[in-house]
């Protein structure tokens, strides 16, 4: 089922007791907000409405660099006032998940059981049993609350897009509805109840935050892939290895810039996800990539990372030839690394080696490249 989203991210956080509104603050290294936004790009979302307040747009932008498919929508009055804004900018898909920008460990098997439940209702929320006993209290006495068939409900919460559009504009204006389910059930929609998890649990308050970054290490997975390159010399005058042109009385033959080190990463990269290898991607029958820079390759395959909301944790590149010789250039290679993928340099290796004259590289008919690269993904 094809779905968009909507993420409210307009309040204060004042609960959890610091200056930066919890959406903002850091996470495991990432802002709390961008856990939820690439684990849903990652789920397919097609796209994906951050809400915020007008002052925090410039904090959103930021906190959101590099991912696809997602666009800024102003908070409203109350919550209610920000999903209705939201669901403005996602409109166009059959069903909209409307989530807690506080809730950072969603996973796509939480949204695949929400999806499958809208199958058979108009609304689909994930919900955990009430297992603790519950207190009332009436004036000065306390009473126990039975709780059979009590339930905690969690988001994201998943809806028929037109049937929340159509509850929501029949919902009574002197009232505001605690969830998004509260307005479908009203308007005699059904809800279905999904499995909950503790895993999404809410940031709310100061002591929240020491065990969400307990968390974090699991909720993500480390995914590695390996690229292996390697193409002739010819006539020229320099080479093109990680991004960097080191001059040598050689070039390399090949239907792009044949960048040994760059064609490995992409190829490292791609492999981490699943997503093939370089000549799926681009063909070296297709002309339009006749002498192409191979930073196009290696951004295309970054991006494919985080639309499938992963992020690049470190590379790490061996060269193996006898000349030129790479260790005066990997500094300015780490860099181009570095900056192609938006690492910082300490998760960049550039290294070099020989086959002490073994082998086509030994015989200085060619080079080769290998790569290996970690990536974090949803699990």
């Amino acid at each position: 089922m094809r779905f968009s989203a909507v993420i409210v991210a307009a309040g204060s956080g004042s609960r959890a007791g610091a200056e930066t509104p919890k959406q903002w603050r850091d996470l495991a290294g990432k802002p709390v907000v961008r856990w939820s936004v690439e684990a849903l790009l990652g789920a397919g979302a097609e796209k994906i409405a951050l809400v915020v307040r007008p002052e925090d747009r410039a904090t959103a932008e930021a906190a959101l660099a590099g991912l696809p498919r997602w666009s800024l929508a102003d908070g409203g009055a109350t919550r209610s006032g920000s999903v209705r804004n939201g669901l403005a900018a996602a409109a166009g898909a059959e069903a909209v998940l409307i989530h807690d920008a506080a809730r950072p460990f969603v996973t796509a098997a939480h949204v695949a059981n929400l999806l499958k439940a809208l199958e058979t209702s108009e609304g689909a929320i994930p919900a955990l049993p009430v297992s603790d006993t519950l207190k009332r209290q009436v004036g000065d006495r306390i009473e126990t609350t039975p709780r059979d068939g009590l339930w905690r409900a969690q988001t994201p919460q998943a809806f028929r897009l037109d049937a929340l559009n159509s509850a929501y504009a029949a919902w009574p204006g002197d009232s505001e509805p605690t969830d998004d389910a509260a307005v479908i059930e009203r308007a005699g929609g059904r809800v279905a109840l999904t499995p909950g998890d503790p895993l999404l649990m809410k940031l709310t308050y100061p002591e929240d935050f020491p065990m969400a970054e307990r968390l974090a290490g699991a909720a993500r997975i480390a995914r590695i892939g390996m690229g292996l390159d390697a193409h002739r010399f010819g006539d020229g005058d320099g080479v093109w290895l990680c991004g960097v042109k080191i001059a040598h009385d050689k070039c390399l033959i090949g239907h792009s810039d044949a960048d040994a080190g760059l064609h490995a990463l992409t190829d490292a990269i791609l492999g981490a996800i699943g997503e093939g290898d370089i000549g799926d991607h681009f063909p070296p029958t297709d002309p339009q990539w006749k002498g192409a820079s191979s930073d196009i390759f290696l951004v295309h395959a970054l991006k494919l990372v985080q639309a499938k909301g992963g992020r690049l944790a470190n590379v790490d590149v061996t060269l193996v030839c006898e000349r030129p010789k790479i260790k005066p250039h990997r500094q300015a290679m780490r860099q181009r690394l570095a900056e192609l993928l938006d690492l910082p340099l300490d998760r960049v290796s550039v290294k070099a080696t020989t086959t002490e004259g073994m082998g086509f590289a030994g015989r200085e008919e060619g080079l080769a490249a290998q790569a290996v690269a970690c990536v974090e993904m949803p699990v």
